[in-house]
């Protein structure tokens, strides 16, 4: 008798963490991000100045400790929360490979500069 009893706990436990696995890998894939991970939310290009493209996008990011949304090789990404703290943006690879980094005078931000000496 005790023995069934166990058999029975031991199948209801191993249903009960089955549902759970399943109901989590749903919430997972109806809109929650993975660890570590971003995905861009809203992407705006103004094209009203001429001569002049003002693009602007919207990142969603779930990170882990220690690490805050950033900018990695133009995309979004998880970078670690010093460079964001330090004001050091270059330090997270921002801008892509061939493409030089530049901190703005006050530190609020970064510039691209492309091989031929422009600068976006």
């Amino acid at each position: 008798m005790q023995l069934l009893r166990l058999a029975w706990a031991v199948t209801a436990s191993a249903v009960c963490f089955l549902l759970l696995l399943i109901l989590h890998n749903q919430v997972l894939r109806e809109g929650q991000l993975a660890a570590g991970t971003c995905e861009i939310v809203t992407l705006d290009r103004d094209s009203s100045q001429p001569r002049r493209t003002i693009a602007r996008q919207t990142a969603r990011c779930a990170c882990r400790k220690g690490r805050i949304a950033g900018t990695t090789r133009a995309r979004p990404a998880c970078v670690d929360g010093r460079i964001v703290w330090t004001r050091q943006w270059c330090e997270m690879s921002p801008c892509l490979d061939d493409e030089g980094c530049d901190l703005l005078v006050n530190q609020s931000g970064w510039t691209c500069t492309q091989p031929g000496g422009r600068v976006k």
